[in-house]
């Protein structure tokens, strides 16, 4: 099962998240996201749970919680296609690129 971990403090590192997650069970993957510009965290990241209990668990016990001045918003991650249509799908017949026969967007 894959968490969503959400508002961590900006100096967190991947270590850092699996200490904090490991209390919960075994953990396949721990990953903070970087801005490659800044070199810091973004102040979001993902943990990986072997077991789907043990991810439920986290969740209860993570979510709220303050860790480096800041409240966790800890929940199952959703895949990035469910639940928001996206770039190419906001363009549909609004503008943008077109093809000469049809006058679809061409992406």
């Amino acid at each position: 099962m894959k968490l969503y971990i959400g508002n961590i403090p900006f100096e967190a590192r991947e270590e850092e998240l699996r200490e904090l997650f490991t209390p919960f069970g075994a953990i396949g993957t721990a990953t903070v996201i970087v801005d490659p510009r800044k070199g810091r965290s973004r102040g979001f990241g993902f943990v990986e749970f072997l077991d789907p209990l043990h991810g439920k668990a986290a969740i209860t016990g993570m979510n709220g919680q303050e860790v480096g001045g800041r409240k966790l918003v800890v929940n199952e991650a959703r895949s990035r296609d469910s639940g928001s249509s996206g770039y190419r799908g906001n363009r549909g017949a609004s503008g943008g690129d077109r093809d000469r026969e049809g006058g679809r967007p061409r992406y």
